[in-house]
């Protein structure tokens, strides 16, 4: 292996890039055309565009991505996670092609990456399984039927993919037909595979899955199991090894039965058997059958190099270490900073500002971020990972959280301050954050999320004055009135230069004595680090210490501004996406809560509903059309 094609993008394709150079191996780095000025282009050895704007048109397409491999002469390719890596006819291709495959053969990525037939391969190996319907017949009666059979609460679940698309959640029987509709929709728009399973649901279980390894001579190993318990819409934020709820006893268990499957399915490399755990009982979710987001926590506290290994027996070579010669040391947390706001709601932008925390042992920082980066709707909505290797858990949770705390993320929407609040929530603290975790403390962890009165101004001092400072200002008798708004609260300021940069502002009956320097803020004696930017129409948004600030600046504007009634009248698009469903007209009545539209973004069908009983006004978009941030979509009548 001289020469490695990475067939994907972004922070995997840099990840694969600095162990294949360490290894004495070029890459080749592919990209589509928003990606042209990625950093994982320039850190490759070379480059190769394959053209197009989506997925489909760019990493999806197979006969480019072999184009790429003969054009730039590699000789092997990774698939890295997503895309292509679990697609069995892209890696018979690759195979055929005469190239090395960095992955488990066609034949196990058969046979372990349809939900429904790794199941039916874990029956057989004696892995437990939930009860439920894997078959072929797709009807929406036997799918009526079988759920009878199988009862209630059950899940919905796409037969291929993962990343927690496909998959619904359903208490009754009424709700069965439009989850599987809804499923199967996004399933194809995903996978482009509509097939489903449904299976019993446990309501509280946790999530547990175990890494493994296998070699082409028949050896096969794991390296212990990480909890990814700490969810949102079914995907993963927080994953964490060892889990607090797993003992040497139940590891042992959970090991024997995930290298079981992998061997009764003749997998090589690198794949991830997940588990639903409840007590000491677990039963197979699924088989992913590529190298998970979230293996740096098992590199961690293995010291080892999972794509080393990957690339060490994509050659040929047998296992570096046997069962017994595996150790893990101390404890892991990884956290996945995405684009989306504390409602997990997708956004797109420009990232006007960035800069990682202080780089200190056990820390790692996996991304592909820098000032100017552009998040557009084509792709996932993860940025990046941060990663914690500590001697215990509560040293990885306190240390992890401060490095989130210090890392500075501006231009658009992040879940950075939500995953520390996570972090820093006592239920996560003391280990015992199950799946339904967001589901019941989102409410409490968004509200440690509201920033202190003084961050708020720190805010505004610093988006007063951008990257400037009153330093330089002769002092003024006359106050300033200023008028900023921060969530619903609307803050009247004056603000009265002192010169030298020292300004003091009046908030209602409070004084306040203030200096402001770029990148700093003292408030009455208090220091805030600060860095403010601007977005759009007024619009700002800082981070002052650890708060995320956001900001509108009405000091121009009138103080009753028009609009209020109108706007309670529109339903505007709150993100970039493809519109996939309309399911209104002019004239129609609904419901506080019914569906009104759906948007694909970021690889998710998110459903707009209706806020209140309403009249359909005017429908202003098509199924099919591309909407933007705060584009007019439905508008109500009065």
């Amino acid at each position: 292996m001289k020469r490695l094609l990475i067939a994907n993008r972004g922070e995997i394709a840099r990840r694969i890039i600095r162990t294949a150079h360490a290894m004495g191996i070029e890459t080749v780095a592919v990209f589509s055309e928003p990606d042209a000025g990625a950093l994982h282009v320039r850190e490759a050895t070379s480059a190769y565009a394959l053209g197009g704007t989506a997925s489909a048109d760019s990493y999806l397409r197979v006969d480019r991505l072999l184009d790429a491999a003969v054009a730039t002469n590699a000789d092997a390719v990774h698939p890295g996670y997503g895309f292509l890596s679990e697609n069995a006819g892209f890696a018979q291709a690759v195979i055929d092609a005469g190239l090395t495959w960095v992955g488990p053969p066609p034949s196990a990525i058969r046979a372990l990456g349809s939900k429904s037939a790794a199941k039916a391969l874990a029956v057989a190996q004696g892995v437990p399984c939930l009860p439920g319907y894997f078959g072929d017949d797709q009807r929406e009666a036997t799918f009526e039927t079988e759920a009878l059979r199988v009862g209630f609460p059950l899940m919905v679940k796409a037969v291929a993919g993962g990343g927690g698309r496909g998959m619904r959640l359903v208490h009754e029987a009424a709700q069965l037909l439009p989850a599987l509709r809804s499923a199967r929709s996004e399933a194809l728009a995903g996978f482009a595979n509509g097939d489903l399973l449904i299976e019993r649901a446990l309501l509280r279980p946790r999530h547990v899955e175990v890494q493994v390894f296998a070699d082409a001579q028949g050896h096969c190993v794991h390296l212990g199991e990480r909890d990814c318990s700490v969810q949102r819409r079914h995907q993963k934020i927080v994953e964490e090894t060892p889990s607090p709820a797993v003992s040497p006893g139940l590891r042992e268990q959970l090991g024997r039965c995930a290298v079981a499957l992998a061997q009764g399915a003749g997998y090589v490399g690198a794949g991830t058997v997940e588990f639903l755990l409840e007590g000491e009982e677990f039963f197979l979710m699924e088989m992913n059958t590529r190298l998970q987001v979230e293996h740096p926590v098992t590199e961690a506290i293995t010291g080892l190099d999972l794509v080393a290994w990957q690339l060490r027996i994509a050659r040929g070579e047998p296992l570096p270490l046997a069962q017994e010669q595996i150790r893990f040391h101390g404890h892991a947390i990884e956290v996945r900073l995405c684009a989306e706001d504390e409602h997990y709601t997708p956004h797109t932008g420009r990232v006007r500002h960035f800069s990682e925390p202080p780089r200190e042992a056990g820390l790692r920082f996996d991304h592909a971020l820098e000032t100017g980066s552009e998040i557009t709707p084509h792709y996932d909505a993860m940025l990046g990972k941060l990663i914690v290797h500590a001697p215990t858990r509560r040293e990885a949770i306190d240390r992890l959280a401060h490095a989130l705390d210090q890392t500075r993320l501006l231009g658009l929407p992040t879940n950075r301050a939500f995953l520390a609040a996570c972090l820093r929530h006592p239920v996560f603290h003391e280990g015992g954050a199950l799946i339904p975790f967001l589901a019941e403390e989102g409410d409490t962890v968004r509200a440690m999320l509201v920033p202190p009165p003084d961050a708020v101004l720190a805010g505004v001092l610093a988006a007063t004055y951008g990257a400037q400072s009153p330093a330089a200002a002769l002092p003024c008798p006359f106050a300033r009135p200023l008028r900023w708004q921060h969530g619903e609260q609307v803050l009247d300021l004056a603000l009265h230069e002192q010169g030298q940069g020292a300004v003091n502002l009046t908030v209602g009956d409070r004084s306040v004595q203030a200096r402001v320097t770029p990148g700093r803020v003292v408030i009455d004696g208090v220091t805030w680090p600060v860095v403010a930017v601007p977005l759009v129409a007024g619009r700002w948004q800082a981070q002052a210490g650890a708060h995320t600030i956001e900001l509108l600046d009405l000091s121009h504007a009138p103080r009753e501004r028009a609009g209020g009634a109108s706007a309670a009248r529109e339903l505007r698009a709150p993100f970039n996406g493809k519109l996939v469903a309309v399911h209104v007209a002019p004239g129609a009545r609904i419901a506080k809560g019914e569906p009104l539209l759906v948007i694909e973004s970021m690889k998710l069908e998110h459903t707009l509903a209706a806020p209140r009983d309403v009249a359909v006004d005017t429908v202003s978009v098509a199924t099919g059309q591309q909407v933007a941030p705060g584009q007019l979509l439905v508008t109500f009548a009065a």
